[in-house]
């Protein structure tokens, strides 16, 4: 005998539904065709009044929730094919919210009684969750749009100072970047040496080149002299055409016979450079002039700081210690370092000058005799012609000595070889 003829079929239905009576989700149970055969109170609860759940289809049930049709029919075709089936979204809304369910539905089937061959399922509220996906997901995209407009800034930023930094010395570069605070009204003074040089007839000579040649060949000189005033650590103060001011001693300092020692070192290892541009400019520009530069050096109290207006201020020295330099330069002879006083009491153990005339210089109150520096391991030596008649070429007047050291060695080979010849006339005889 089927138990379904000793025990009514209601009572059945409840009896398997007993335990999702007082479940959270909304639960439900249908007949293998999908007439809903009973409900708890939170599915009833998920339709509006007057909308009869039982032995209503399953499928209409969920078309009155407003569940895609698409959605239905794939939940119909799924159920079927593999007795199961689980939809983790499905959008519902209910008094004019938005409420999101996950749907999972089950066969089963029975060996006492068809009557409990069905459709069990639930419905699972994931509004909670799903909108805190969402806020998560609008939360990280507004992350990422924060990250990517900070990126893009800092990119920017990076351009900008990579910009910068060929407008300042690496020195003022750091200082600024690193500076704790923004004031800019931080005046020094400070005993520095100053640099200044300028390049001979650039006036005329700019006159007479095409532009694009002249910037080429200006620029070429200027990176030229910017990279070996770096290498000795000089602070580039500005580039005046071709005129360049550099000062030592500050924001950084070695102590200031070091600064005036690396000041003069940076000094020779332009006028090398500059041998070698001038070659070029000859040889490969044809500009007959060449390339002439002169060089002035001073040693002494400058002031240095910020100077400018207030919307825009340049770090830079002041005082007659620059203004010494500056008049060092425009009397020097071409591709020649001039140096003050104090700059050669500094540097005489080290380097060695020559006296120039005393010269009176415009802006300053007392004459000033200014002091070539002498490169002795690289002056040309004199040069001596032999013949019938001997050339001597004198170009400084620190040659005479090493003249008369030649002259003296001529007469000693003279006397060697005459005595060599008369020697071997005996011997023949």
């Amino acid at each position: 005998m089927d138990i379904a003829e000793i025990l009514d079929s209601d009572f059945l239905h409840r009896l398997s539904f007993f335990n999702f009576e007082n479940a959270i989700t909304a639960a439900f149970y249908a007949d293998k065709n999908l007439n809903l055969l009973n409900a708890n109170k939170n599915f009833e609860n998920l339709f509006s009044k007057g909308i009869e759940t039982k032995s209503q289809n399953l499928l209409t049930l969920l078309a009155n929730l407003g569940v895609e049709q698409k959605t239905i029919t794939d939940f119909k075709t799924t159920l079927h094919k593999d007795g199961k089936v689980l939809i983790p979204q499905i959008k519902v809304k209910l008094n004019d919210e938005n409420r999101y369910f996950s749907l999972l539905s089950t066969m089963t089937k029975s060996s006492i009684t068809d009557s409990l061959n069905g459709v069990q399922g639930q419905l699972i509220d994931r509004t909670a969750e799903t909108i805190l996906k969402e806020e998560n997901e609008k939360l990280m995209s507004l992350n990422k749009e924060a990250y990517d407009s900070l990126k893009e800034k800092n990119t920017k930023l990076e351009k900008i100072s990579n910009r910068l930094a060929k407008y300042l010395s690496p020195q003022i570069y750091k200082n600024i970047f690193e500076a704790e605070t923004e004031q800019t009204n931080d005046y020094k003074r400070k005993k520095l040496t100053v640099f200044f040089s300028d390049i001979k007839g650039f006036t005329d000579l700019s006159d007479s080149l095409d532009p694009d040649l002249l910037a080429e060949l200006i620029n070429d000189y200027l990176s030229a002299m910017t990279e070996i005033a770096l290498k000795y650590g000089g602070t580039i103060d500005k580039f005046i055409g071709d005129a360049i001011l550099i000062f030592f001693g500050d924001p950084e300092s070695d102590g200031l016979k070091n600064d005036a020692s690396k000041c003069l070192s940076m000094a020779i290892a332009m006028q090398n450079k500059v041998a070698e541009l001038d070659r070029h400019w000859r040889e490969d520009q044809g500009i007959t002039e060449g390339l002439k530069v002169r060089m002035g050096i001073s040693t002494g109290f400058c002031t240095v700081g910020n100077f400018g207006s207030v919307q825009r201020v340049d770090y830079t020295v002041l005082g007659s210690t620059v203004n010494l330099a500056s008049r060092l330069e425009s009397v020097c002879q071409p591709n020649k370092i001039l140096v003050a006083p104090e700059t050669k009491t500094l540097l005489e153990k080290e380097f060695k000058f020559e006296a120039q005339d005393t010269v009176e210089l415009k802006g300053l109150n007392l004459p000033v005799t200014p002091y070539q520096y002498l490169d002795l391991e690289k002056t040309t030596p004199p040069e001596i012609l032999e013949g019938e008649v001997v050339d001597i070429i004198v170009k400084q007047p620190s040659d005479i000595e090493r003249i008369l050291h030649e002259l003296k060695s001529l007469q000693r080979d003279y006397e060697e070889k005459l005595f060599q010849t008369v020697s071997h006339k005996k011997n023949k005889k």
